[in-house]
């Protein structure tokens, strides 16, 4: 006989861990991440053209702009996931 105990039930009804494996996984990717990822891309370019002396750019100016598209970006980002997404659980009846 083996004095070990058995591993405990994976599925505990009103456990974290039932929570945690009833929810569907998020599909897609978050538009934070996106929008994160594109003003790095375009900061990198930036750098990149003004290096290579085809423009000069004033700091301010370029951090001003990345952060204005970047809070447009994520504004807009929201509230179409918003509209997407209250789609679905609409119960109404009409």
């Amino acid at each position: 006989m083996s004095s070990q105990t058995p591993a405990p039930d994976p599925y505990i009804p009103g456990s974290s861990a039932a929570a945690r494996t009833d929810s569907a996984p998020p599909s897609g990717a978050r538009v934070g991440t996106i929008v994160w990822g594109l003003i790095v891309v375009a900061l990198a370019a930036l750098i990149i053209i003004a290096q290579l002396g085809i423009v000069t750019l004033n700091g301010t100016y370029v951090l001003i702009g990345l952060m204005i598209g970047a809070g447009a970006a994520l504004v807009l980002g929201g509230l179409l996931s918003a509209r997407k997404s209250d789609n679905g659980t609409t119960t109404r009846k009409s």
